[in-house]
C-alpha cells in the first residue's frame, strides 16, 4: 500500500498533454496524496506574448529561453518549499537539463508520462535519461530506442479516463440542438482526418475543434468558425453526438486509416462517457479493449458503412456504450495509471521515503506539516514562516512552535 505523499505535477504550457496531466493532479488527489501542480500554462500568454516585440529570431530565442529558465526557478522552488517525494512532469513539461540535473543531485525522485508519438516528437533522445522514469504509451521498438541513450526505466503506462469528469451527462433542449448531431468529432484538423471526412458533408456532421482552416469541402460542419473547445464543453459534445469518430491523427495522406500503434485519450474518454464511438483499429488496443466493447473500423470505406449501420441500431450502439463504459471503470482510469506508476517507482527505486520519516514524527506534528503542505523534512523556519502566513486561533502544536521560536529569538539575539 502506498503511503500518503507529496507529488508535485508539472503541467506543459499548453498542448494536448495538458488536461493530462490537470486528470493526474486530480486523480493523484482523490488517492489521498498532497499534491501540488505548477501550473505552466498560466504563463503561457506572457511567453507568446515575447512575440509581439517583433525581435529577429535570434534575439527573440534569447528572450524565450530567459523565461523558461525563470519558470524553471519558479518550479525548483516549489520543490524546496513543498518537498515533494516526487516530481511528475507530463509531456513538454517546462523542466530543463540543469533542473532535472539539481532534482537528481538532491535526491528527489522524477518521472515524465511520454504521453506522445516518438516517431512524431523527438525531444525524448535528450530529456529521457534524465528522469528517474520516462513512462510511455507506446512499446516497442521504442523502448529499445530508450536504452540506447540511458533510459532502462520506460514502463508502459497506456492513457485513461476520469470517470468523475468524463461521465454520462443528461443534456438540456438547448445543449441538445446545439451539440447534438448524427455524426460528430472533436479535434484537430490533420491532413488525414480532412480526406477522410470529406464525403461526410452535406450530412448532420459536426466538427469541433481547431486547425480546420483552409478546409472549403467540410466549412458547413466546422462549428464555431474552428475556436478550441474546452474540456467541459467536450464532455457535452461526446454525450450529444449519436456516433463519435474517432480517427487518430495523421500528416500522412497516403493512408488515411494509419493502423499505428498508441490508444488515445479521446478513446478512452468517450467509453468512459457511455458514449459511442467509431475508432480506427490500432495495433494496441485488443489488449485494453475486446472487440464488443468498441466498434472500429479498417478503412475509410468500412467507416462509412458503419457510420449508416449504427444509425440505424440505436440498440447496438447502446450495448457497446455500456460494456466499454464497464470496462473502463474497472480498468483504465487515471487512479489505476497513477497507482501503477507509483508502483514502479517504488519497485525500482526503493520504498517511499515517506514510510519511514512518518513513523518518526509525531502525528499531531505530522498532520500540522500536512495542512500547511510542507513535507516531512521541512525546515524549523519554513514551518515557523509558514504559520505566521495564517490567520485565526492556534492549536497547542502551533502555539507552542511560535513560542519556541520566540524564545530562539530571545536567546539568540535575533528580535
Amino acid at each position: 500500500m502506498t503511503p500518503s505523499l507529496r507529488i508535485l505535477v508539472v503541467l506543459p504550457l499548453y498542448g494536448g498533454s495538458l488536461p493530462i496531466g490537470r486528470y493526474c493532479a486530480r486523480a493523484l488527489s482523490s488517492m489521498g496524496h498532497a499534491v501540488r501542480v505548477f501550473d505552466a500554462p498560466a504563463f503561457y500568454s506572457a511567453f507568446i506574448g515575447l512575440k509581439t516585440l517583433q525581435l529577429p529570431p535570434s534575439s527573440l530565442g534569447s528572450l524565450e529561453n530567459a523565461f523558461l529558465q525563470v519558470l524553471n526557478q519558479g518550479i525548483l522552488a516549489q520543490v524546496e518549499n513543498f518537498e515533494p517525494s516526487l516530481v511528475l512532469a507530463l509531456a513538454q513539461a517546462p523542466l530543463n537539463r540543469l533542473s532535472l540535473q539539481k532534482l537528481r543531485k538532491a535526491g528527489v525522485r522524477t518521472a515524465m508520462w511520454f504521453v506522445e508519438d516518438w516517431q512524431v516528437f523527438d525531444y525524448w533522445q535528450t530529456y529521457a535519461p534524465l528522469y528517474d522514469v520516462f513512462a510511455v504509451i507506446q512499446k516497442e521498438p521504442f523502448q529499445e530506442k530508450l536504452a540506447a541513450v540511458g533510459q532502462e526505466h520506460a514502463p508502459y503506462l497506456p492513457l485513461a479516463a476520469l470517470p468523475e469528469f468524463h461521465r454520462p451527462l443528461a443534456l438540456t433542449p438547448e445543449e441538445e440542438r446545439e451539440y447534438g448531431a448524427d455524426i460528430g468529432f472533436l479535434g484537430a484538423g490533420y491532413p488525414n482526418r480532412r480526406l477522410a471526412f470529406r464525403p461526410l458533408a452535406g450530412r448532420n456532421f459536426k466538427i469541433w475543434g481547431s486547425d480546420w482552416e483552409g478546409e472549403s469541402v467540410l466549412a458547413s460542419c466546422i462549428q464555431r468558425g474552428g475556436q478550441r473547445i474546452g474540456e467541459e464543453e467536450s464532455v457535452k459534445i461526446y454525450n450529444a453526438s449519436r456516433i463519435n469518430l474517432n480517427l487518430h491523427s495523421s500528416l500522412k495522406t497516403d493512408t488515411l486509416v494509419s493502423h499505428g500503434d498508441f490508444v488515445n485519450p479521446r478513446t478512452f474518454e468517450l467509453a468512459a462517457m457511455g458514449a459511442f464511438q467509431l475508432v480506427d483499429r490500432r495495433r494496441l488496443l485488443p489488449e485494453l479493449f475486446a472487440a464488443d466493447e468498441l466498434a472500429c473500423f479498417d478503412s475509410e470505406s468500412e467507416l462509412y458503412d458503419k457510420i449508416d449501420y449504427f444509425l440505424s441500431h440505436p440498440e447496438e450502439r447502446a450495448q457497446y456504450c455500456q460494456r466499454a463504459r464497464e470496462r473502463v471503470l474497472a480498468d483504465h482510469t487515471y487512479a489505476q495509471r497513477m497507482q501503477q506508476l507509483l508502483d514502479y517507482v517504488a519497485g525500482q527505486f526503493g520504498p517511499w521515503r515517506a514510510e519511514a520519516e512518518q513513523a518518526t514524527i509525531a502525528p499531531p506534528l505530522l498532520e500540522l506539516l500536512q495542512q500547511l503542505e510542507l513535507g516531512p523534512g521541512a525546515s524549523f523556519e519554513n514551518v515557523v514562516h509558514m504559520l505566521r502566513q495564517q490567520s485565526g486561533a492556534l492549536s497547542d502544536v502551533e502555539t507552542a512552535i511560535l513560542f519556541l521560536d520566540e524564545w530562539r529569538r530571545q536567546y539568540r539575539g535575533d528580535a
